[in-house]
């Protein structure tokens, strides 16, 4: 028997792709190496940016080197693919177009677990990149589940704590950013709350929130975690 292996385009920003490491591997129960998860990583920081190409129009399109990517990890022997970064779910159609293996895709399963949760016409807090918001990210997913979207109102400080992780680390500044919106939305009536933006998921662990929060960066997680150890011959 051969244990599945998913390759993970990484390198948006390379410390969301190790935090998606070090979620899966709390997700098993090990007692030697062995144990734990096999993943082929392209961990490509040169990835074009993706807020240059979809909020400033400016940058050139990543879909081209994403889809690179995809192929590379699966002549690697990838048996399916997963990308730990939110708003470059918007290239997924093209990630997938590109390989015959599986893409996990992160934002429709997030989607799926809210919707075990939550009661259809529920409205969900979404903290994220507004690049997230402008490009319909979760759009699709969300109408096919009955739910819709609650945006932060100030989409320009969200980035900025974006970008201020990315550049800083986790900053007392930047946890205090992500509550406040967590607030916001809360007060607004969402039902649940994704942390949607890998940099984000960084500060996840301390965000307190007054309802159920989903890390995508979890949900990606669990869905490697049932991809690898479902055993082929």
């Amino acid at each position: 028997m051969t244990r599945r292996v998913v390759g993970l385009l990484g390198g948006m920003g390379p410390e969301a792709t190790i935090l998606l490491q070090q979620r899966l591997l709390a997700t098993v129960t090990a007692r030697d190496d062995a144990d734990h998860l096999p993943l082929l990583i392209d961990m490509n920081p040169q990835v074009p940016s993706r807020i240059a190409h979809l909020i400033e129009g400016t940058g050139p399109d990543p879909a081209p080197v994403l889809a690179g990517m995809a192929r590379r990890l699966e002549t690697a022997g990838a048996t399916a693919l997963a990308m730990p970064c939110n708003t470059a779910h918007h290239y997924a159609p093209r990630i997938a177009a590109a390989v015959s293996v599986p893409f996990l895709n992160m934002v429709e399963r997030a989607v799926d677990r809210a919707a075990e949760h939550a009661p259809r016409a529920s409205r969900i807090g979404i903290l994220a990149s507004p690049a997230v918001r402008l490009a319909g990210v979760f759009d699709a997913a969300l109408e096919r589940a009955g739910l819709t979207a609650l945006w932060p109102g100030d989409g320009d400080r969200m980035l900025g704590a974006i970008r201020a992780i990315k550049a800083e680390g986790a900053t007392p500044q930047s946890h205090q950013v992500l509550a406040d919106a967590a607030q916001e939305l809360a007060d607004a009536g969402a039902t649940l709350l994704f942390v949607a933006c890998s940099e984000f998921s960084l500060l996840a662990p301390a965000l307190s929130a007054e309802v159920p929060v989903i890390d995508t960066i979890d949900v990606l997680a669990d869905a490697i975690h049932d991809h690898t150890l479902t055993q082929s011959s």
